[in-house]
């Protein structure tokens, strides 16, 4: 395999970087080998969600139909929490 070394890379893309690996629990060369690859394929399904507006996160939330555990043979939280403060 080649290696390649990358002189006056801005801090804030190296910064961005770090955190892309911390996130994924990449290391950096696995983090930068990822970017590349997305780079040149970019209909390939991508492993790394991006960050969507909160407000879009609590409409996708708040639109979900309400379930019903007892419909699944489950029990009701609300008894299970009353039990447990009883206790």
């Amino acid at each position: 395999m080649v290696t390649l070394q990358i002189e006056n890379l801005p801090d804030e893309l190296y910064n961005r970087i770090q955190n892309l690996a911390a996130e994924n629990n990449f290391t950096l060369n696995e983090a930068v080998i990822y970017l590349l690859k997305q780079g040149f394929q970019p209909n390939e399904l991508k492993i790394v969600q991006q960050k969507k507006p909160m407000s879009e996160i609590l409409q996708k939330i708040r639109s979900r139909p309400r379930v019903d555990p007892t419909n699944f043979g489950l029990p009701d939280s609300t008894v299970l929490i009353r039990e447990d403060r009883n206790r």
